[in-house]
């Protein structure tokens, strides 16, 4: 299928790594031009000239930091400069989580709450801001945050709470969007497969004393299909809602977790 994705603009933030980085890949292969856009100026570039060489498609670096307003500003500005429009924008940028296990509740601290919260619900709406008026130009536009699926579990209290504004602010954006032909929706993955991952398989065969291939299928006996999901297999599907043809899915949430869970979404 033609995602008719050749000669659109997108920015990707948290796009130097982990999924981030997979959907940055996706849409160039599609035949996009593609901002990426994270706060480590060295990873940032090394994965331009890696996508850039790999695709054949333009990758512009753009350090941004999601939790500054003039920040995010100025990389939709940088944009606009370098493509001279912006049709897609895949939000990914998020604090960075740790392997170990989500704070008690005595140990949430409103710093810990306000910064998950500030880069990724208040960040993605800037980003949301700054590009809208462009696509609103143009009639046209797609927005995919990316959440997860701590929106449908307890578990991790601020990440519950963070993903579940998330997709609020999806099904809101899209309702307000949606007439200027800007289409939002939310993705949440589970498990991911991504650069971290074989650090925490190795850690927890140490700790239990066995292989790392079996670690590895404990982590993948979480879903349904028994397969740890990638972030190559989610970046798949943001594609597609990043294209032209997702026009019939408007402020919905779509999960990329392999069946994890057994809760049951209509």
């Amino acid at each position: 299928m033609d995602l008719e994705l050749a000669g659109k603009v997108a920015i990707v933030t948290g796009g130097s790594r982990g999924i981030g980085k997979a959907v940055a890949r996706q849409l160039a292969a599609e035949g996009a031009d593609v901002a990426i856009a994270a706060r480590t100026e060295e990873t940032l570039r090394e994965t331009a000239v890696e996508l850039g060489e790999e695709t054949g498609q333009r990758i512009l670096p753009v350090i941004v930091d999601t939790g500054d307003d003039s920040s995010v500003r100025s990389m939709v500005d940088a944009v606009v400069a370098e493509f001279g429009r912006v049709d897609v924008l895949v939000n990914s940028a998020a604090v960075p989580g740790g392997g170990g296990p989500p704070p008690a509740l005595e140990a949430i601290t409103a710093e810990a709450f306000w910064a998950d919260m500030n880069v990724k619900v208040l960040g993605y709406i800037r980003c949301a801001q700054a590009v809208s008026p462009h696509m609103k130009q143009q009639g046209w536009g797609r927005i995919v945050n990316i959440s997860g699926l701590a929106a449908r579990s307890a578990g991790s209290t601020i990440g519950s709470m963070r993903n579940v504004s998330v997709a609020a602010l999806t099904k809101n954006l899209a309702n307000e969007l949606g007439p200027d032909g800007i289409n939002v929706t939310v993705v949440h993955p589970g498990m991911t497969y991504t650069e971290r991952m074989p650090e925490l398989f190795a850690a927890r065969a140490e700790a239990q004393g066995i292989s790392v291939e079996e670690a590895e299928q404990q982590f993948a006996s979480g879903n349904s299909i028994r397969h740890l999901v990638t972030a190559e297999e989610v970046a798949s599907v943001i594609a597609f809602l990043s294209s032209p043809r997702s026009i019939a899915i408007n402020g919905d949430a779509i999960a990329v977790g392999g069946g994890a869970g057994t809760a049951i979404h209509y």
